[in-house]
């Protein structure tokens, strides 16, 4: 690794730790140029799944979407937000799971709606009748019957 500081290609790892999750490695480095020391931290790059909208259009999976999204339903709701950041763990661990390199936007809604539906019921029936737009109350009693 180049050094920062005087740009000497060569540098020593003087320590390495792991982190208390396991998922960083931080390194202290010594130049063997200039003797100065810096932290570089390595993490695995995780390559989730591109989604394909409606309109054919791809984009790239953005959690903080997904995040705001669920934050909606569950507002004014009795769920942490530890609650939430376990539910989006779930979702990113199904989409690395799957190996699939795309996704139709209407199978990540679908595994948004069963993460609601596990932590909350109401949020669950509130992110449903927007995501599946429903036409008429009937829909909406059918769903709220099959809960």
């Amino acid at each position: 690794m180049r050094c920062p500081f005087c740009s000497h290609p060569e540098t020593q790892v003087a320590e390495t730790r792991e982190s208390d999750e396991g998922d960083v490695v931080r390194r202290r480095r010594r130049c063997s140029s200039c003797e100065k020391r810096f932290t570089t931290y390595e993490r695995a790059e995780i390559a989730l799944p591109a989604v394909l909208k409606k309109d054919g259009t791809r984009a790239e999976f953005d959690s903080k979407k997904i995040r705001d999204s669920m934050q909606l339903a569950l507002r004014k709701r009795p769920v942490s937000l530890e609650q939430i950041d376990a539910a989006l763990a779930r979702i990113e661990e199904a989409l690395l799971a799957s190996g699939e390199r795309e996704l139709p936007s209407a199978r990540l809604g679908e595994l948004v709606m069963r993460e609601l539906k596990r932590i909350d019921k109401v949020a669950y029936v509130r992110f449903a009748s927007v995501y599946r737009s429903f036409e008429d109350v009937d829909q909406f009693r059918k769903l709220i019957r099959d809960i």
